[in-house]
């Protein structure tokens, strides 16, 4: 005789069942909808659904549902305890699993939309997109560093503002795939050049694209970079001269009974009867802003220091000075042999050798030279005992 051996199951409490399963559709609601709006959030401004906004509209979704469909149905059903304490528990369960699930509907949208528009080759994010769009979507992503204060300032250039900085901080900039780190680090540069109007950029990227060194510097603005040492720019009301344009020599004339020349300037800009002039420092206080002067046109002279400057300004290079130090790797090297542009030489004594190809560097030397930020920096490093 075979015996069965018979195990009774309890079975679920129907109201159990449905208790649970409202607390799941409400947690995927909330989950839904906050996947949703970090994903049309990130489409919009490009930028991460902020976690509290996301939160909210999670349990707005199960606020709503509670307060609409719940109450309607028990009113319905004649149920008229919906102060009961079965309701307020369940109440209560329903905001903290919509608490929960928004947080994570949110990270999943983003992602969504991070390796979507990762392949539909958008130009930035700030977010690293998944391996799988790094390998099937031919995608390299470049992350700037997290820390504004992380993002340095170029030697030579004026600083970026703060807000500019703040702006770049863990950005992340999307680049397509094969390029080598030269080919990556000169598309970086135009980017953040025509993207945030960045005018330099100095940065150093590794094998696999991390940046190991950001610095930035803000573009030539106004007349100040182009005045010489020792000259102001006034403003003063002038007739124009005679076919005069900016950089023009012009005699400065009073338009008095009897009419005298007060000084020599160069002319910046005309708008109307207003010239802006460049005049010696020691100059600008014969000029009266009441007076309205005349203005002379001299014949066109040979101005190096004037083009030099103008060239100078509109160039990548800029002009930097390093000091050899006793020991150091420049220490006895040839100019010759430096692979940038030298200017001068200026030795202990004072002297100024122009003509320096030919000249071997000693400790002491301060070498005047015209290249980009990241060739100073090298150069720098070698006028220093113990760098290479």
């Amino acid at each position: 005789m075979t015996g069965l051996l018979q195990v009774s199951v309890p079975a679920v409490e129907p109201a159990l069942l449905r208790t649970v399963t409202r607390l799941i559709a409400l947690g995927v609601g909330a989950a839904l909808v906050s996947g949703v709006a970090a994903l049309l959030y990130r489409w919009y401004t490009k930028l991460r659904l902020p976690l509290p906004l996301s939160m909210l509209l999670g349990l707005s979704v199960v606020a709503l549902t509670l307060n609409t469909v719940g109450v309607f149905t028990d009113l319905l059903s004649g149920e008229t305890g919906i102060f009961s304490v079965a309701a307020v528990v369940f109440n209560l369960l329903a905001l903290g699993t919509g608490a929960v699930a928004a947080p994570a509907g949110r990270l999943v949208g983003d992602r969504i939309a991070t390796d979507v528009f990762a392949f539909a080759g958008v130009k930035e994010l700030d977010v690293e997109v998944s391996r799988i769009v790094r390998s099937v979507g031919r995608i390299t992503d470049v992350t700037l560093p997290e820390d504004p204060d992380d993002i340095g300032d170029m030697e030579g250039y004026d600083p970026v503002s703060p807000a500019t900085k703040e702006t770049l901080a863990g950005k992340t900039l999307i680049f397509p795939r094969r390029l080598t780190v030269a080919d990556l680090e000169a598309r970086l540069v135009t980017r953040l050049q025509d993207d945030y109007d960045v005018g330099h950029v100095d940065v150093e990227l590794s094998a696999d694209g991390t940046v190991e060194y950001l610095a930035l510097g803000s573009r030539a603005t106004g007349l100040g970079p182009t005045l010489a040492p020792g000259t102001v720019a006034v403003a003063v009301r002038a007739d124009p001269a005679n076919a005069a344009s900016p950089g023009d020599r012009v005699q400065v004339w009073r338009t008095d009974p009897d009419p005298r020349r007060v000084l020599t300037a160069e002319l910046r800009a005309h708008v109307d009867d207003v010239a802006t002039l460049a005049v010696d420092e020691e100059d600008a206080t014969r000029l009266d802003a009441a007076t309205t002067y005349r203005l002379v046109t001299l014949p066109s002279e040979p101005q190096a220091e004037r083009e030099f400057a103008s060239l100078l300004r509109a160039a990548e290079e800029t002009m930097y000075v390093v000091t050899v130090d006793a020991g150091s790797d420049l220490d006895g090297t040839p100019v010759d042999e430096l692979d940038v542009t030298v200017v001068a030489v200026r030795d202990t004594d004072g002297g100024i050798d122009t003509l320096a190809r030919d000249r071997t560097l000693a400790a002491g030397d301060e070498v005047y030279l015209v290249s980009r930020s990241e060739t100073f920096r090298r150069l720098e490093a070698r006028s220093s005992p113990g760098e290479t």
